[in-house]
């Protein structure tokens, strides 16, 4: 049984999400196939529709930003559960492994 699509929006804290299919952020940062953070929080802006997804990545804090305009990144943060899923917490090498 597969878990149910979330959008951005429905990241949990604390859970460990891994990049399934490549794509690309608001700065024109490219996100890989493996890539892996553990997701904290989130801050939206609504008069830009700004979405920064505040993750750790090797050991340090750093950001994800996506704009929810359908001509940016609106169909990346509407089905993000394409591009990433989340993984069991039980194994956190997960996250040193998967970004070398």
């Amino acid at each position: 049984m597969s878990d149910p699509p979330f959008s951005a929006f429905d990241l949990v804290p604390s859970g460990i999400y891994r990049v399934v299919a490549p794509f690309i952020d608001f700065d024109g940062n490219v996100h890989p196939v493996a890539e892996c953070w553990r997701y904290s929080s989130h801050n939206f802006v609504p008069y830009v529709a700004g979405l920064t997804l505040n993750v750790e990545r090797d050991g340090a804090n750093g950001t994800i930003r996506l704009q929810d305009y359908p001509e940016a990144q609106g169909a990346i943060i509407d089905s993000f559960s394409e591009f990433v899923m989340k993984i069991d917490p039980l194994t956190p090498q997960v996250l040193e492994s998967s970004n070398k």
